[in-house]
């Protein structure tokens, strides 16, 4: 049985998914250094250009060939400027799940990148990997990144309370861990069939890299 990712690229109307590169690092850098994805993420904060070596030609490629999920460099088709990552972990081979993340660069948001390229990658991994379930998992009071989980059409299945340690800002004391709940989503194949099928119009494919 298969158990690791292809080394693959996802491509939509306006988006290129890909593995990443050592030329997306100044630019993964500077949108790790957000303090929404700080508040949000368990990211070291300040990121430094080191963090973004060290996943950008270690972490981010071992997630794959370790079997643990894949994690993509979302780009603009058009300028290749880094607009964001979806990362797929917590992968269980047996039962065909896996769970999704997402960040969006500040610069980026509010142009449905988001949704486009999360909705792009559980196209391939239902169609192309024969998955069957994509959870997502939002902090209660991130009001974002729940509507991305809704323009999807994933549906909500309950609450984790107390389940994540978030950051807040404590002045000039930097940053203070703070509880909250999860709310979990869930995708599966049907849920992306028919009308639900939201990627006619952004003209999905993907190609498998060749070795």
């Amino acid at each position: 049985m298969t158990t690791t990712f292809p080394d693959v690229s996802i491509s939509t109307e306006r988006l290129v998914l890909r593995p990443f590169e050592d030329a997306d690092i100044p630019a993964y850098t500077e949108m790790m250094n957000d303090e929404q994805i700080t508040a949000w993420t368990t990211a070291p904060y300040p990121y430094t250009t080191a963090d973004a070596e060290h996943w950008v030609r270690s972490a981010a490629p071992a997630q794959r060939t370790g079997g643990r999920g894949i994690a993509l460099a979302v780009t603009e088709f058009l300028t290749q400027r880094l607009v964001g990552t979806v990362r797929l972990h917590h992968t269980d081979w047996r039962t065909r799940a896996t769970e999704a993340s997402y960040v969006t660069a500040p610069w980026a948001r509010g142009e449905g990148y988001a949704t486009e390229s999360l909705l792009a990658t559980a196209k391939w991994l239902f169609r192309d990997q024969r998955f069957e379930r994509l959870e997502l998992r939002t902090p209660a009071d991130n009001t974002a990144s729940q509507q991305v989980a809704q323009k999807t059409g994933a549906i909500s299945e309950g609450v984790l309370r107390n389940a994540w340690i978030a950051r807040t800002r404590a002045g000039d004391r930097g940053w203070s861990p703070v509880r909250t709940d999860l709310i979990v989503w869930s995708l599966l194949p049907e849920d992306l069939e028919g009308g639900t099928d939201h990627l006619a119009e952004f003209g999905y494919a993907s190609f498998t890299e060749l070795a």
